[in-house]
């Protein structure tokens, strides 16, 4: 069981800390929202039939209804927007704005009805978090410096994590399967239709060409689907049933290092100081916030956060 159990972690560790790399490849050649798509569709109906397969009960008309509008605020508002912003925003910031969204869930679950009210140490966390968010992408870099973020991208990123977290607390009171995995595929296959919708409504597919994808794009789709979506949301799954939420929640300050220094060593991506200095603030906020939910029940049908995004 502890082999199992560190084989799983490390796999969550390395594997979705490495899809922001896979995404920023992918994204090269293949329209962002198109790419999503492709990838969700491939893992989703791989997860939905095996699970069906394995006996898990059909899902219902309100399980399908359900799934369709967290895919969509996950896959599309998450991912989706996180495919776009890293054609003009290097793999590591990308990944160090998406861990932000335990800030926002926070808050979200604060203001829903019934909800849990923040202690002190989750206020302070996101104050800090969003602190380290101002040092990273403060004004200077917006604008300002010499290796300014583009605009566009850097809301796309402030967005992205909103929507997650939006759909991450709806997830938790609505009508899905018991099976973690059959609920995990069910989101994807609805992600995946309304990214391919996105995809055709902003016209990425005029002009677009199949014959002109690099190879490191089709590598990269590929591992997206095979590591990123599979092994990683069964690893998620296999931990949140037999490791403790403070373990499996690690995932969240590990990842942004690893995606961070991939980026470094494999894209050329800059490590300076600042990244630094911003990776410990938001990473230690992440730390606090996680820290004072780890005694509370990690709901079975929530999607984890994040290539992908995470």
């Amino acid at each position: 069981m502890k082999t199992k159990l560190w084989t799983a972690l490390l796999a969550l560790w390395i594997v979705w800390g490495s899809t922001y790399l896979a995404i920023r490849f992918a994204v090269e050649t293949i329209p962002p929202f198109l790419h999503a798509s492709l990838r969700f569709l491939v893992s989703g109906a791989i997860l939905v039939v095996w699970r069906h397969l394995a006996g898990d009960p059909r899902p219902t008309q309100s399980n399908w209804k359900a799934a369709a509008i967290v895919g969509t605020l996950l896959l599309v508002g998450g991912n989706g927007f996180v495919s776009l912003a890293e054609q003009s925003v290097p793999s590591g910031i990308a990944a160090l704005m998406i861990t932000t969204s335990p800030f926002w869930l926070v808050l979200f679950e604060s203001l829903r009805s019934g909800g849990t009210k923040p202690s002190w140490q989750a206020i302070v966390g996101l104050l800090l978090g969003f602190g380290g968010v101002f040092v990273l992408v403060g004004p200077g870099e917006i604008a300002g410096s010499q290796h300014a973020f583009k605009t566009s991208g850097l809301i796309l990123l402030m967005f992205a994590p909103i929507l997650w977290s939006m759909g991450s607390i709806y997830s938790r009171g609505a009508d899905m399967p018991k099976s973690t995995l059959m609920s995990t595929g069910m989101q994807m296959l609805a992600g995946a239709a309304s990214l391919f919708i996105v995809s055709v409504a902003t016209g990425e597919l005029q002009g677009f060409n199949f014959d002109e994808v690099s190879m490191r794009s089709w590598w990269g789709l590929v591992y997206l689907i095979t590591f990123g979506s599979l092994v990683g949301f069964v690893s998620y799954g296999w931990l949140i049933q037999n490791a403790p939420v403070s373990l499996t929640s690690t995932y969240a300050y590990v990842n942004p290092m690893v995606a961070v220094l991939l980026g470094w060593l494999f894209a050329g991506e800059e490590l300076n100081a600042r990244i630094a200095v911003s990776s410990v603030i938001i990473i230690g906020a992440v730390i606090m916030i996680n820290l004072s939910r780890n005694s509370k029940p990690v709901p079975k049908n929530e999607l984890a956060i994040p290539e992908e995004i995470e």
